[in-house]
């Protein structure tokens, strides 16, 4: 549990904000696909911290969190000026395996999926491809960094507005085609109706080394109210058992994601 100073807090587009927090001992340890449980100064009337998916640190120990104004916790979060301190509990929770050398990184993000899977293309050894879906081009974000990050960045948007019009996962066919030569590893991070389908097609596929971040409602993001539990794979009569997304995950892997079959 640290203490972060706000460095800035801005709009990125539209309802997506970006903030940045001085906390170096937090920087220091944190790996892609971990989370901070921030607790929001000016929310007086909620004693719930809120869960931010850690999207970038830097050398100089500032840490970024990109964030969706959706609610009275990211409403709130937004009216901060830089230079307010807030109350920092992390990093958090399982991350991502890193890929070596030898393997072709392919992220699928759905969203905001982009900010919790960037620090994967901003460290990866080798470059590869970025598979990003939204409902509409202005929900489209952070194409920017992972281009300069050297991944190659391909689109789909529900409405047509960009990209390919339909799912992000109608993508993944192709990209499997197209480096069948290559040693793919699969990241993910989404909404959790696009992780299932897409846990299920690569369970088919045999790519159950690929990664996914299940994304969960969390209250105490340490692992003790069992709040935030979802259903993997399991050698019993059910056949699956709850796991916390908070501590067990937010990161697992396809084949451990209980998909209904």
């Amino acid at each position: 549990m640290k203490t972060g100073e706000i460095v800035s807090n801005r709009v990125l587009q539209d309802e997506y904000y970006e903030v940045k927090f001085y906390a170096p001992e937090i920087c220091r340890k944190t790996r892609a696909g971990q989370f901070v449980h921030v607790k929001i100064e000016n929310l007086k009337d909620r004693i719930l911290r809120r869960p931010f998916s850690i999207s970038d640190v830097s050398g100089d120990g500032v840490l970024t969190v990109v964030y969706k104004r959706v609610g009275k916790g990211t409403e709130a979060l937004s009216t901060l000026p830089a230079g307010t301190v807030c109350n920092l509990l992390g990093p958090l929770g399982n991350p991502y395996s890193p890929p070596d050398n030898e393997e072709f990184p392919v992220i699928v993000a759905g969203g905001y999926g982009s900010a919790a899977t960037y620090l994967i293309a901003k460290n990866s050894p080798g470059k590869g491809i970025l598979l990003l879906g939204a409902r509409s081009k202005n929900d489209l974000i952070l194409i920017d960094k992972f281009t300069a990050a050297g991944f190659e960045v391909r689109t789909s948007t529900d409405d047509g507005s960009q990209g390919h019009k339909g799912f992000v996962t109608e993508l993944v066919d192709r990209v499997i085609e197209e480096n069948k030569d290559k040693k793919i590893r699969f990241y993910a991070c989404g909404p959790t109706p696009m992780l299932l389908a897409l846990a299920k097609m690569l369970q088919d596929r045999g790519c159950n080394d690929a990664e996914l971040s299940l994304d969960h409602l969390m209250c105490c993001g340490v692992g003790a109210c069992f709040a935030c539990v979802v259903k993997v794979r399991a050698d019993n009569e059910d056949g699956w058992r709850y796991a916390r997304t908070c501590k067990e995950g937010p990161v697992f892997k396809a084949s451990e994601v209980y998909t209904g079959e």
